[in-house]
Order: structure tokens, then C-alpha cells, then sequence
């Protein structure tokens, strides 16, 4: 046959390799609130504290030792990886903009804080920003696109160290945030103490000192205004550590106190407004301790969870009512949709969530 559609001329392609076998995801256990659990395998013995989903599909964390990883296919298979040279970094933030695209935020002192960017899908990393300042500690950043983004910093001499890019990090420049009082910080949990939304909105959340408040920008980070917040607040291991909005008028925020599991003081408040007032629900997740991450489960509205060493749970109703949806230790949680949701921790701990 080959031989005779040479002699008309025909062309020959070498048929194309079959496509390898799509791993199958691991059986899925019910959760005390009957939500759908599955424990994936990462590879990776390091604590994952930060967790950015970009849809179903692609899912990026990161964590202590310099570990980064990335799914391509729902949490199937992971690509783990540590970046060059910052094997002693922290990355408590990660972005993921595409399946090649992504951003990593180390968390230190000085020089441990820096930000660095891949192009290729984590084969390489450009460090973008190393911090100069001693005393400064990035704790998040967020993005509003692929090109602009804001970090925050812990206070320095009463202003918070904030930078921006509007050019995919090829710049960070520097616009501080006077005004922070005795102590005031933020919490480098779970990457969510800072939160980009809309198209210009930006919302911080500290505490760790004399104050815990809540910080708004309308500007894309140029300018921030102080909110007062009901958290618990007033030491170096209160305030918040989490802030989520599921639209432009309705967000949730947590903490409480980071050096106590056992507390079981409320530690979530909400906004009906968008951002310009907070009240405490006088709730808290069935689990003791602090929260370290929420996030909103989109297009499922009011449907949040949180997430801390003490476990994991969910809330149908804004925060005012809660069900436990686990008892492992997490750091981190996302969502990209109600059937593709993430959950981070210790041990290269990653679960995907199913509503």
C-alpha cells in the first residue's frame, strides 16, 4: 500500500504516537459534611503553603525549600520542582497566570524576600525583586492581570514596604504605605493577606501588633486607605491572616490567634459593602485555632471555606453557620469552580474539592 501511494505521489505521515494513558485520580473520600475529598500525590515532602488555581485544569503551589509545582491536568500528575539557587526559601505566595506562566513570593528577612517569575512552565525562574531593606518581610502579593501586581510588607519605622509592577515584574517599584502602628504586620500564612479584586480594587489584612486592620485600594495599590476591624487584635500572634470577596459588595475575612490551637473565639468577620465596614459573625469554623486561608467557591454564592492546622470547613451562608470538611492540618485553599477546589499543607499535602 505504502509503495503504490508513492507512486501516485501521495503523501506519507508517520502516524502519530498514542497518547500516553491519562493518570486516574485517587478514590474519593466523604468529608464529615459530604463533600467530595480526593488525597493526589505531589511527590514532595515539603509543607505546600500557598495554592493558585488558574482553572480545572492548571493549578499551581509552592511552599518551604524553594519547592514550586504545577498540574496540568486537574491534580493527576504534579511537575514538583525547587528553584535554582533558593533551596532555603520560602515561598508562602504563588500566581499562576497560565500553564507557563507563573510568579513565586519568598517570604524572609532582608534578602529572603524576593519575587521571581517562569515563562516556561517552571523550567526556568528570572528573580524579579530581592528585598534591600533589613527589616522588611514580604508576606503576599496578588495580580490583577498578567502584568500588574502589588506585594506588602511588614511595617518598617511606622510604613509598610509595598512595591508594583504594571509591566509583568520587569519593575517593582517602590509606593510605601505610611501610617502603621506599633508591631503592625501581616501574616505570611497562606498567601491570602492580600487580595487583588475587580479591575482596580485591593484589599490587605494585618495585625501581629497593636492594631489589626483592614487596608483598601481603589487605584491598583498607588493609594490605601485604613479600615477598623472587629478581629481580635492587640498581640503579636492575633489579627487577621485571610481575606476573600465573591463579589464586589460581599467579602470574608479570618484569623484570630495564630499561637493558640485551642481558642475558639469568633475569628470571622464579613463586609456587606464592599470593604468599607466590617462586623464579626459572631462564628467560626468547626475546627479550634486560627484560620489561615478562605477563599469563595465561584458561582455558588455565599458558599465559602476555611482552612488551618486545626482542619478544614465550609459555609453555605457567608460565614454565619459552618460544617466541617476536614481534620487535617492546611495553610491554604482556592477554587477555580465548585468541582475543582484545592487544599494545601504540610507533607506535600494537596486535596482536591468537590462540592
Amino acid at each position: 500500500m505504502l509503495a503504490v501511494l508513492a507512486a501516485c505521489g501521495a503523501p506519507y505521515r508517520t502516524p502519530d504516537p498514542p497518547l500516553p494513558e491519562r493518570p486516574e485520580l485517587p478514590p474519593a473520600r466523604t468529608s464529615p459534611g459530604g463533600v467530595a475529598l480526593q488525597d493526589l500525590v505531589t511527590g514532595t515532602t515539603q509543607r505546600l503553603q500557598a495554592v493558585s488555581a488558574v482553572n480545572d485544569e492548571v493549578v499551581w503551589v509552592s511552599g518551604t525549600g524553594g519547592t514550586y509545582g504545577v498540574t496540568l491536568d486537574g491534580g493527576r500528575s504534579w511537575r514538583m520542582g525547587v528553584v535554582a539557587g533558593g533551596d532555603s526559601l520560602q515561598f508562602r505566595d504563588v500566581h499562576g497566570v497560565d500553564q507557563r506562566t507563573a510568579y513565586l513570593l519568598s517570604s524572609g528577612p532582608g534578602t529572603g524576600s524576593r519575587i521571581y517569575k517562569t515563562l516556561d512552565g517552571g523550567q526556568n525562574w528570572q528573580l524579579q525583586f530581592i528585598n534591600r531593606e533589613p527589616l522588611a518581610f514580604y508576606d503576599c502579593f496578588d495580580f490583577w492581570d498578567a502584568e500588574h501586581g502589588v506585594a506588602w510588607s511588614d511595617n518598617v519605622g511606622g510604613t509598610f514596604p509595598v512595591v508594583r509592577t504594571e509591566n509583568g515584574g520587569q519593575r517593582w517599584s517602590p509606593a510605601p504605605v505610611t501610617g502603621a502602628t506599633e508591631g503592625e504586620g501581616a501574616f505570611a500564612a497562606s498567601g491570602t493577606c492580600l487580595v487583588t479584586h475587580g479591575k482596580d480594587a485591593a484589599f490587605a489584612v494585618t495585625g501581629a501588633g497593636k492594631e489589626a486592620r483592614v487596608f483598601r485600594s481603589g487605584d491598583r495599590g498607588r493609594t490605601w486607605k485604613p479600615i477598623a476591624s472587629p478581629m481580635v487584635q492587640g498581640t503579636n500572634v492575633t489579627g487577621h491572616t485571610t481575606i476573600t470577596f465573591r463579589d464586589e459588595h460581599h467579602g470574608l475575612a479570618a484569623g484570630g490567634d495564630i499561637g493558640n490551637r485551642d481558642d475558639t473565639r469568633p475569628n470571622v468577620m464579613v463586609t456587606t459593602d464592599g470593604g468599607a465596614t466590617w462586623t464579626m459573625t459572631g462564628s467560626r469554623p468547626t475546627f479550634a485555632g486560627a484560620v489561615y486561608g478562605a477563599a469563595y467557591v465561584p458561582g455558588a454564592a455565599g458558599l465559602v471555606v476555611a482552612v488551618g492546622p486545626g482542619g478544614a470547613s465550609f459555609s453555605r451562608d457567608d460565614g454565619a453557620t459552618w460544617q466541617p470538611l476536614d481534620t487535617l492540618e492546611y495553610w491554604s485553599v482556592t477554587f477555580a469552580s465548585r468541582s475543582a477546589g484545592w487544599m494545601v499543607g504540610p507533607g506535600g499535602r494537596v486535596v482536591k474539592v468537590s462540592f
